[in-house]
């Protein structure tokens, strides 16, 4: 009985962290753009016009074909959907899965930084598939199935909440914290997604620091530096919004429990009565 006492406060303080943790991001999700953010986007266009043409059209087409693989779910096989019995077990896994590939990623990237210009052009499609097995890893154990295109349409946002300006982060994270509602409204034609979009966000946020790694001399410790830090924010900002997928949920739940509930229903018409 003690044990059980344990483990049910164990749980609650581990829960109780996990809510202050996911409101903290919350308030950084949804920052207003600050004169910073918006100096660092102009600058960040002053860089794309130094940027080899070459690197673009690579960064580009890699970014392409990888999200036409994530929606049309070719390529990235996934367990089914765990059971979550307990989200503390379930993170303890999440977070050394994170680890795993964030330093996957440290290593692939120092290689490929080592090589030079050509392998650092090849570093790019390699670690963005990275990144993509990883999201689809963790919505697996977070419960949800990848095989549901709608889901992976979840993962390209995800993504998109990671490696975007704080502009169009607001915009991405409104999805998301509403997404049971917005998801009705995606189109059945998976060839809809604005990819393009994505994909501009997506190599200017990463331009500079890509851009190191082609630089003699710097270009291994840039690789992994790089490669790691935003792979593990990557993981970082995946499991804050599938907390709030489930912290939803749930509480979706309690409010259908109440609405449907006959006990409460006959005690609230005995009241009006």
């Amino acid at each position: 009985m003690l044990t059980d006492n344990m483990e049910i406060k164990k749980t609650s303080i581990y829960h109780a962290l996990v809510s202050t943790e996911l409101e903290e991001w919350k308030a950084a999700m949804k920052k207003r753009p600050s004169f910073w953010g918006t100096t660092t986007k102009k600058v960040q266009k002053k860089i794309n016009n130094i940027i080899p043409e070459k690197v673009h059209q690579t960064i580009t087409k890699a970014i392409k074909e990888i999200t036409r693989a994530v929606i049309l779910g070719s390529g990235f096989t996934t367990r089914s959907p765990r059971v979550v019995n307990s989200l503390e077990e379930t993170e303890l896994k999440v977070k050394d899965r994170i680890n795993f590939y964030s330093s996957s990623a440290a290593v692939e990237g120092a290689a490929t930084g080592f090589g030079g210009f050509l392998l650092s052009l090849a570093d790019f499609p390699l670690w963005l598939t990275l990144k993509m097995k990883m999201l689809f890893e963790i919505a697996s154990r977070y419960g949800y199935d990848t095989n549901d295109y709608k889901e992976r349409i979840y993962i390209l946002h995800i993504f998109q909440l990671t490696f975007s300006s704080q502009k169009r982060r607001n915009e991405i994270f409104e999805k998301i914290e509403n997404w049971d509602f917005y998801k009705d409204e995606l189109p059945n034609d998976i060839n809809a997604f604005d990819w393009r979009t994505f994909q501009l966000e997506y190599r200017d946020y990463i331009d500079l620091a890509k851009l190191l790694q082609l630089i003699p001399g710097v270009g291994a410790i840039a690789g992994a530096l790089v490669n790691h830090k935003l792979t593990n924010k990557l993981g970082q900002t995946a499991m804050n919004a599938y907390r709030l997928r489930r912290h939803n949920e749930q509480n979706r739940k309690r409010v259908y429990h109440l609405e449907t509930d006959p006990i409460l229903l006959n005690q609230g018409e005995s009241k009006t009565s």
